[in-house]
């Protein structure tokens, strides 16, 4: 192994122009050592999930998704008792219903209960659409960020990690863009309220004129 490793550096003095015939010549590897800057990686890596979960940012939006799943669920818990109050409230006056309005009034509550089903149905439909846009929101945000980190590291494109069969570890700026996007946004209320604000920059569509 040792004889290979020899003949291995022996090959790069020679191939860089380090000088000298002959093994005994070669230089130790520090030579071939050249500043970091020069070996700026061409791709960088960031785990996406990371940078959402341990952001000031990404957990802000992670607190406001949890505490109205908490309130969702409080929420349909109490229909649900209150449902289910109003069906044993019905099956006891059952016995002295006479049989065509109790079918009427178990109609209607069957109605009521299916209707109320969808709206929370749709409440939770809503509650993901929100963390899916806020998801969205996040790395539009973000991305001027990433970019500006990229330009600095002098790489062409940054790659989501988990879509990297193998790299160096030396590529994955998850730690520093975590830092970055702290440092510049904090939170991302404001940066996330001026995207808002932004206008709609869809262009109307034409008006019909007709020919005279």
């Amino acid at each position: 192994m040792r004889g290979h490793a020899s003949r291995l550096l022996a090959a790069l003095a020679i191939a860089s122009g380090a000088g000298g015939v002959g093994a005994q010549q070669v230089r130790e590897p520090s030579v071939f050592e050249v500043p970091p800057a020069q070996l700026a990686p061409s791709l960088l890596t960031v785990d996406i999930e990371r940078l959402f979960s341990q952001s000031q940012f990404g957990q802000r939006i992670a607190e406001t998704y949890t505490q109205d799943r908490i309130e969702l669920n409080v929420e349909n818990r109490r229909i649900a008792e209150a449902l289910r109050a109003e069906e044993l409230d019905l099956t006891a006056r059952r016995a002295e219903m006479e049989p065509d309005v109790f079918r009427t009034e178990a109609q209607a509550f069957d109605e009521k209960a299916q209707g109320i089903r969808r709206a929370q149905d749709a409440k939770e439909t809503a509650l993901e659409e929100s963390l899916n846009d806020a998801r969205t929101q996040f790395l539009e945000v973000t991305q001027p960020i990433l970019g500006q980190l990229m330009v600095e590291r002098g790489a062409f494109a940054i790659l989501d990690r988990r879509s990297v069969l193998l790299s160096l570890g030396s590529i994955d700026i998850t730690d520093d863009a975590i830092a970055r996007i702290d440092e510049t946004i904090g939170d991302g209320s404001e940066a996330a309220a001026a995207l808002d604000d932004e206008p709609d920059e869809t262009p109307a569509p034409d008006a019909e004129t007709g020919d005279n």
